[in-house]
């Protein structure tokens, strides 16, 4: 039993799930994960969909320029194409919302921040794991599905160090430069190892399919001009043969850097500022911009005999911070009779602390059974920055300065203690069923909130909005059976999750949503599944065919506030990845998800759901080429259109990317195209961003972040 899985899922090594490594030599039977029941298992036994990408695919992916979310989406059926910005806003799995995971802690928050894949450096991941669907036994946030990211650890095979140069460049201009250098190194023996990972990235500007410079995402900021540096360093000791101890830490920032902004020529025009017209230009400076600032500490303790049972406990802390662009709204200043346009922007933080504590147990030959507690702790506060009216008066944007600073949200705190109990059952040598049960308590506590505004004669006025406290029970549980005929199997598969609506921006927009009188509950979401896997020498397979609902939805109003209404959702689908070998090192396959998204209105009738929340379909298909010194991969990505019942349009785009890779005695040198046919398109979270914003806060063009052109990237990699 491996000592250091504590509580990372693991998934398939189904060819390196959607066939990313030719000459696959390990099979479904004898690889062993942790996921489903949170214990070691192999592939064989889980009845569920799952996926894992390991060190060689990120690499691959990497030779084009992929970043973390952009590679899960072309990589894992079920989960939608990235937005390409900072956020991963809307990238759902099987159409709801994702929970992911760094070494088991939750980057999920309350407050519904969608910066979860903005969190580390892919050099310094070894594997990502995935299981799809609805799942009881993580907390909440997992109604589609889990993504945990398991980072590298150290050696036992003395000194060894990888360094890694990269660049990237449309050719488009002298700024549109990517850089990067990594290093990392490891050390140990037996009984101590230890991995100390640095790694550093510089974005320059990003240029779309027509060659033209990328609006900067002024929503939920993009990665245009941007610095990120991780440090991930970890000690991994043998206490004794029956017990191990894992320590952890990471300071990732991630941060603007340039002086490229928007430039507004009729924002001080009476009797109304106009953004239209906006342009980019250098100049641009501000006392806040655009940041995620995160720390994270962890601890992985595991005794393999206490009581007769494998124990884990795991204790974790994260720190983080998330500041955005800032953002336009208009303001009266009847002094100069008319509206102005005034800037402001936020900041919002967040402690999250816990501990989880699991037993695991064979009571027979045929009946295994895991049991434990999670406890976490999080708090959150916000502000808003206002920034000088005549100065950006005078700048058109360009230069944003401090005049105040006011509460953006309320602040709050949400602890949570959960028990859950899983267990399995052999009926015989093909048969098993499992089930399990999760309850879980959360404690919501918000505290006073001042809510600012302008009145008619352009004077600041405040209301109190008063906090309060209120708890919610949520009884989660799963059931499945499986047919396991050795080299395929199959199954059926019922669980539970549920996410908590937004505590600050339900409670924070009026004092007739009180706390006390309107406590929060949790929108839980069933799930059934019927799904098969097949693993062979030649080919390779998993399908899945699912169906969830909730009695509740969770949306925005006019004024983009949470709302928790009682119409039923459901979204419903197939997902399947096949993988073929061939001689001489090829291979091929193709991915396809096929979803719909539905909601429940007064009536009864069932209505395609909002495209600012329903899911793409989306396909992938690939040719690839080994004899292990050379590699080559033609990539196509696919995401196709989807309507809503307003008829609202999303439009889906086609890409296709190409990897190149060669090792030698100098090295590994790889070369990669992105968007190869520079295709010109908007991203999906361009088109859901111009339907949450326009025409309310200003013109369509500022929220339609574009795609990126034709990309070339180029890597060298050693390890000595």
């Amino acid at each position: 039993m491996n000592n250091r899985l504590g509580f990372s899922l693991a998934a398939v090594a189904l060819s390196v799930s959607v066939g990313l490594q030719a000459n696959q030599t390990t099979t479904a039977d004898d690889t062993i994960v942790v996921v489903g029941s949170r214990t070691p298992t192999k592939i064989s036994d889980i009845p569920g969909s799952v996926w894992v990408i390991d060190r060689a695919g990120i690499e691959q992916q990497l030779e084009t320029g992929a970043d973390l979310k952009t590679m899960l989406g072309k990589l894992v059926p079920g989960l939608d194409l990235a937005p390409q910005g900072r956020t991963n806003y809307g990238q759902n799995l099987r159409g709801r919302s994702v929970q992911v995971l760094i070494d088991g802690i939750s980057l999920n928050n309350s407050r519904g921040l969608s910066r979860q894949f903005d969190s580390i450096d892919p050099f310094n991941v070894e594997r990502i794991e995935v299981i799809s669907g609805a799942s009881s036994l993580y907390g909440g946030g997992a109604t589609g599905g889990i993504i945990n990211i398991i980072t590298k650890k150290g050696s036992s095979d003395g000194v060894v160090m990888t360094t890694q140069l990269g660049a990237s460049s449309s050719f488009n201009g002298s700024d549109d430069l990517s850089k990067r250098i990594k290093h990392s190194i490891s050390d140990g023996n037996e009984d101590v190892k230890a991995y100390l990972g640095l790694a550093y990235e510089e974005n320059g500007r990003f240029y779309d399919g027509n060659g033209d410079e990328i609006f900067p995402d002024i929503t939920q900021t993009d990665l245009q001009d941007n610095r990120t540096v991780d440090i991930l360093g970890s000690v991994d000791i043998k206490l004794s043969d029956e017990q191990s101890l894992e320590l952890g830490a990471q300071i990732y920032r991630s941060n603007y850097t340039g002086d490229r902004g928007l430039y507004f020529p009729n924002i001080d025009a009476v009797p109304v500022g106009s953004l239209a017209d906006a342009e980019i230009r250098d100049g641009f400076r501000s006392d806040r911009s655009p940041a995620t600032d995160r720390e994270m500490l962890n601890l992985q303790y595991h005794h393999g005999d206490l009581l007769g049972q494998d124990f884990y406990l795991q204790a974790f802390h994260r720190n983080e911070e998330s500041s955005f662009s800032a953002f336009p709204r208009p303001r009266i200043l009847p002094s100069e009779g008319r509206y102005a346009i005034e800037f402001g922007t936020s900041k919002q933080n967040t402690q999250l602390s816990g501990m989880k504590a699991l037993f695991d147990t064979h009571i027979s030959n045929s009946t295994h059974i895991t049991y434990g507690l999670d406890f976490d702790h999080e708090k959150f506060d916000a502000d808003q920055m206002f920034f000088d009216q005549a100065t950006t008066d005078a700048t058109g944007g360009l230069v944003q300065n401090e005049s105040r600073t006011e509460p953006r949200y309320p602040s709050y705190e949400v602890e949570g203690l959960s028990a859950f109990i899983q267990a399995d059952w052999a009926l015989n040598d093909y048969w098993k069923l499992a089930a399990g049960l999760r309850q879980q308590n959360m404690d919501v506590t918000v505290q006073d909130f001042d809510k600012f505004s302008y009145d008619p004669v352009g004077q600041r006025d405040s209301v109190l909005i008063p906090g309060g406290s209120n708890d919610y029970d949520a009884s989660l549980f799963n059931a499945s059976i499986m047919y396991n005929a050795g080299s395929h199997q199959s199954w059926f598969r019922f669980s539970q999750g549920f996410e908590l609506p937004d505590p600050a921006k339900y409670y924070g927009k009026s004092p007739d949503v009180n706390v006390n009188d309107n406590p929060l509950s949790a929108v839980e979401t069933d799930q059934a599944e019927f799904g098969w896997r097949f693993s062979g020498d030649s080919w390779q397979a998993q399908s899945s065919i699912y169906y969830s609902w909730s009695d509740k939805a969770v949306s925005n109003d006019s004024n983009l506030n949470v709302v928790v209404v009682d119409n039923k959702t459901r979204d419903y689908g197939f997902e399947g990845a096949l993988t073929k070998f061939f001689d001489k090192g090829f291979e091929t396959g193709a991915t396809v998800h096929w979803v719909r998204s539905e909601e429940e209105d007064d009536s009864g009738d069932w209505l395609k759901r909002d495209v600012r929340y329903a899911s793409l379909s989306s396909a992938t298909a690939f040719l690839g080429w080994t004899n292990y010194y050379y590699t080559a991969r033609l990539q196509a990505n696919h995401a196709f259109d989807a309507e809503d019942a307003s008829d609202r349009e999303i439009d889906g785009y086609t890409t296709l990317d190409l990897a190149l890779s060669a090792e030698t005695s100098a090295g590994k040198f790889s070369f990669g195209i992105t968007n190869l046919l520079d295709k010109q398109y908007s991203t999906v979270w361009g088109q859901r961003a111009t339907a949450f914003y326009s025409p309310a806060y200003g013109p369509e063009y500022l929220f339609n972040f574009q795609g990126r052109g034709r990309t070339y990237t180029v890597n060298w990699t050693t390890t000595y």
